[in-house]
């Protein structure tokens, strides 16, 4: 992997970024999702406030110290259900935890007779890097990633190369949006990642061992000084491919005693392939940042929430009433209990103590609620993408539940496609390179070919399935002389490919000299 790597770099020319750009482009990036941050967090409060990833910093930053209840503003609870069903839709239509939704196949270019061997050898490949993502905390961070996604529209994944002693090779880290900032190249990439950090003096030395350190290690109290560092991830602007590290401090240098070497900057190296994995459900023109479905049904869902909390609020006037009494000198308002049992004394001939009729009844919610939650289902697809409440569904039924559910995917997979899987893949490959575990494997089409075999991806195939055995159902109908028009032997193979039957399940294809061997012995016999 070194070798290859260095290999890659010969003849290049890299053009280091300097600190004063650095700065400028950092606090343009943050200029620009400063507008955004009101928004996620709405997004957040109403739809997934357990997560809440876009402005609350944790207990270590000077922020909450966790533990702190979430739902306090929440009364409806159907769109923190309904985004929980889609990220795990999503989880299990594009990258299931059982695997398999990955595969490699020899590309155009590879020789017919090179094909056999070299598909042998993309199994094997496959087989090791699916091991590594099964051992790894994939799952875990993958799921909160999509439950940003889902809620936000943007969502950011980071992965690293575990140590040795780990059982993968792979350490995963879903990144909350509070905490990074992206631009993106005029070609769409959204590969130009800040991420600021509050660390103490400790924390940077173990980090990056050799940092200048600040000369302050304590605050005006006991506990450990934290300083704001940027880790700046950003593309080689030189001819060589590949990402420029460097991490600086936010402050300039100026609190950390200049001591951090060239204006503020802790340390610098370089990537081949970016640790960072940005991606969106969807982008308007012009904007750097996707959209999400929540902010689609966000108007529908703080109606909903209002509508509860009003229900709930009249449900509470219906209960205990609202009540008026005589200023007799006897009876003390302030003294009375609405409970069961309770005597209240009154004096003799005043009115004592009698309900207040309410102005009008609150029954319109009625009509209004289960509107709104069906919107809401409908704009998360809770209806489409969740657990079909019809356990006897037909075949046909089936079929054409997965020919919608790819069609309202279509868009967002194609974009996840470009954004997700193929750079997953290609950062995974290179971590598995570079450790010596695989060969250097170029996904450029022409050798190696990247193909998604998820759930999501195969109901194409799957539908396609399903309208011909449509077709050959109706052509059994018109009798035996028609059937025998039909390959039977080719239909069986090619509806194994559509549902993705292994080849080895099926008899192997015999050579033209043995079938027409095979001809001549059946025809002497």
């Amino acid at each position: 992997g070194a070798r290859a790597g260095a290999r890659s770099n010969a003849g290049t020319k890299t053009v280091t970024i300097a600190i004063a750009d650095l700065r400028a482009r950092f606090r343009a990036a943050m200029g620009q999702k400063r507008g955004w941050m009101r928004h996620w967090q709405e997004c957040y409060e109403f739809a997934l406030p357990q997560r809440n990833g876009a402005s609350e910093q944790p207990g270590a930053s000077g922020g909450v110290s966790g533990g702190e209840k979430k739902f306090d503003r929440v009364f409806d609870a159907t769109a923190p259900d309904a985004v929980e069903q889609l990220a795990a839709s999503l989880m299990a239509e594009i990258t299931p935890p059982s695997g398999g939704w990955f595969a490699f196949e020899p590309g155009g270019n590879v020789a017919d007779a090179d094909r056999e061997i070299l598909t042998a050898r993309l199994a094997r490949a496959a087989s090791i890097l699916q091991g590594h993502f099964d051992r790894s905390n994939f799952a875990v961070e993958m799921h909160q990633a999509f439950l940003d996604l889902v809620t936000a529209g943007t969502a950011c994944l980071r992965l690293e190369a575990d140590d040795f002693l780990s059982p993968s090779a792979f350490r995963f880290t879903a990144v909350p949006l509070r905490d990074v900032a992206f631009e993106e190249r005029h070609d769409g990439k959204m590969d130009a990642v800040f991420r600021k950090f509050s660390l103490t003096r400790d924390e940077i030395a173990r980090q990056w061992p050799d940092a200048k350190l600040p000369r302050d290690d304590r605050d005006a109290g006991d506990s450990p000084k934290r300083y704001a560092v940027v880790e700046a991830v950003l593309p080689d602007p030189g001819i060589s491919a590949g990402y420029q590290l460097c991490v600086f401090f936010d402050d300039g240098g100026e609190i950390s005693g200049g001591l951090a070497g060239e204006d503020g900057v802790i340390h610098r190296d370089r990537f081949e392939v970016s640790p960072y994995i940005a991606f969106r459900w969807m982008k308007a023109p012009g904007e750097v940042y996707g959209r999400s479905p929540v902010m689609k049904a966000l108007p529908d869902i703080k109606t909903a929430n209002k509508v509860v909390e009003l229900v709930l609020k009249n449900a509470s006037i219906a209960v205990t009433g609202i009540w008026q009494a005589d200023d007799d000198g006897v009876l003390n308002p302030a003294a009375i209990r609405l409970v069961p049992g309770s005597i209240i004394p009154k004096a003799v001939g005043s009115a004592g103590l009698t309900p207040l009729d309410a102005p009008g009844r609150f029954d319109v919610s009625d009509l209004v609620l289960s509107d709104l939650r069906d919107r809401i289902r409908r704009c998360l697809l809770a209806d489409r993408l969740g657990q079909s409440d019809q356990p006897g569904m037909t075949a046909t039924e089936v079929l054409e539940r997965a020919s919608e559910n790819a069609r309202l995917l279509g868009a967002t997979y194609g974009r996840l496609q470009a954004e997700l899987l193929y750079p997953l893949i290609r950062r995974a490959i290179h971590i598995l390179v570079r450790r010596g575990e695989l060969p250097d494997m170029p996904l450029d089409g022409d050798v190696v070919q990247l193909r998604h075999s998820a759930p999501l991806a195969q109901l194409p195939k799957r539908v396609q399935a399903g309208q011909a055995m449509d077709w050959l159902s109706r052509i059994a109908t018109l009798g035996p002389d028609a059937l025998g028009e039909v390959d039977m032997p080719q239909m069986v193979r090619w509806l194994a490919d559509q549902f993705g039957v292994p080849d080895h399940l099926l008899r192997p294809v015999l050579p033209v000299e043995a079938m027409v061997e095979t001809g001549v012995m059946e025809d002497a016999l």
